[in-house]
């Protein structure tokens, strides 16, 4: 494909929905970006610069089209120690450093870490997020008037009805412009963006951050960095996955790695905090019918327009409005089959996906949810395999032969053991590993275990059978052909 056959397909295949998709997710930015500033202890502008700076800057180098990228909960609650222990600057600094060290892992190929992350995982990740994006609306629903209510039910109407209308124009921005304007004609009272905080009013300016350049300084800043790397870079990966099936495209997970390490690295110099994609907005911005990069950088221009040009005006938009959109996203966020196949889904796979959603729930911790997911996946996984796994035996002519099936590794190498008998008095024992394979150190060691227990018996000791990729591990690691084996392993 030409570099004019990509430009096209990537800016100009869908450009009346990429811009108005891009309008709707900017509007939808604003109070969240308010909302992570606060989080993080800084002013709102820090949070509204890095989402126009990150949108704009990923919509070039990102290796997800369509998905949206901005100042995020996940990674704004990682700063607030550091904010308040060091000040804005650290933070411009941690930044920076957490974009390099993006960038690193992109360089080393870090998007292949995804193949591991289970389809229960991925649908446990996803639901908790519904579910975190629901509950981020809880302030705006309880203790409000009934006129709240009442709008936050014609925006539903207004979002699940247009479309049987017609859907030139995506219904959650007509649900803004017809919530805006009825607040305005009956002087409804209810909170607005502007009552969130000031929006900034000039175009963010270059700048280093204001932190002695030495070793101290990178000691402050780097575990922040780090967290802040990692925790954005697994949710970006993970929601550049599920746009991928919602697009039923695919997506370059290395360069998106490297993309969102640039982008946070121009939000630090630009004055922002460092973001991650945001599987709110990038829901949206799928749904309102973006599809290519124009969309995000549409979303990016486009708040920076509104904040500049049209701040006055956005700042009368209803909160009952976004609150809307963001309970659609919530409600189209949530995979609803997956409570269905509890029923008949294999035990383990539900326990995974649930302890991925109680774990997110409970902690606000995406990463440590999606981390206890993988973990319960990769212990369920070695528990499978271990069961798959048998030691028959033979005696013929004084040679007791025990012939191993399937695989030898850490799991399954207690039961290897139990099955040999240690005390037969016979001349030869034959272990036959034709349909076995070994994997690690300790399926290597309990080999090495059993032909010297069974030399110290007397007996001679016969390892035969071996694949070429379990002969290779044994000869790298194999400890009983050694000198001093036996005093080493068996304690004499």
């Amino acid at each position: 494909m030409t570099f004019a056959q990509s430009f096209r397909r990537d800016w100009l295949s869908n450009i009346r929905g990429d811009i108005l998709s891009g309008l709707v997710v900017a509007l939808a930015l604003i109070p969240e970006a308010i909302g992570f500033s606060i989080i993080a202890g800084v002013d709102p502008k820090v949070g509204l610069y890095a989402s126009v700076i990150i949108a704009i800057t990923i919509s070039f180098a990102g290796g997800r089209p369509a998905m949206i990228s901005a100042a995020t909960a996940a990674t704004a609650v990682l700063f607030g120690t550091l904010v308040r222990e060091h000040g804005l600057d650290y933070l411009l600094a941690a930044s920076i450093l957490a974009g390099l060290i993006q960038i690193v892992a992109g360089w080393l190929r870090v998007g292949a870490v995804m193949r591991f992350v289970s389809r229960s995982v991925m649908t446990g990740f996803v639901n908790a997020l519904a579910i975190l994006i629901f509950m981020a609306q809880l302030p705006e629903l309880i203790g409000v008037s009934w006129q709240t209510y009442a709008m936050i039910a014609g925006g539903l109407a207004i979002i699940y009805l247009f479309p049987r209308l017609t859907r030139v124009v995506p219904s959650p921005l007509v649900c803004i412009l017809v919530l805006t304007a009825l607040a305005l004609m009956f002087n409804i009272d209810t909170r607005n963006v502007a009552d969130l905080g000031a929006l900034p009013n000039a175009l963010p300016t270059l700048l280093l951050p204001n932190v002695p350049l030495n070793l101290e300084t990178l000691m402050i800043i780097l575990p922040t960095s780090v967290a802040v790397a990692a925790v954005g870079l697994l949710e970006s990966l993970l929601t550049a996955s599920i746009v991928d099936q919602m697009t039923d495209s695919s997506s370059n997970k290395n360069r998106e790695s490297v993309g969102q390490g640039i982008a946070n690295i121009a939000s630090g110099l630009f004055g922002g905090m460092a973001g991650c994609a945001m599987i709110g907005q990038s829901v949206i911005n799928v749904k309102s019918g973006g599809r290519t990069r124009l969309s995000t950088f549409a979303a990016g221009a486009i708040l920076l327009f509104l904040l500049l040009v049209l701040g006055d005006w956005v700042g009368m938009i209803p909160m009952p409005a976004l609150v809307a959109i963001m309970i659609m996203v919530s409600v189209g966020t949530f995979s609803w089959s997956s409570l269905r196949d509890l029923a008949h889904h294999p035990r383990r796979s539900s326990i995974v996906m649930l302890a991925t959603v109680i774990t997110v729930v409970g902690t606000h911790n995406l990463a440590l949810g999606v981390g206890v997911g993988v973990l319960l996946s990769g212990i369920f996984f070695a528990w499978k395999v271990a069961q798959i796994f048998r030691v028959t035996t033979t005696l013929s002519d004084g040679v007791r032969s025990y012939r191993v099936e399937g695989q030898l590794f850490f799991a399954s190498a207690e039961d290897f053991l139990a099955a040999l008998d240690f005390t037969e008095p016979v001349g030869t024992v034959r272990i036959d590993l034709t349909e076995a394979h070994l994997w690690d150190l300790t399926g290597v060691q309990a080999i090495d275990m059993a032909v010297l227990k069974f030399r110290r018996a007397g007996a001679a000791v016969e390892v035969i059978g071996l694949n070429e990729a379990s002969a290779t591990i044994m000869d790298k690691l194999a400890e009983h052909d050694r000198p001093g084996a036996m005093e080493r392993m068996l304690g004499h």
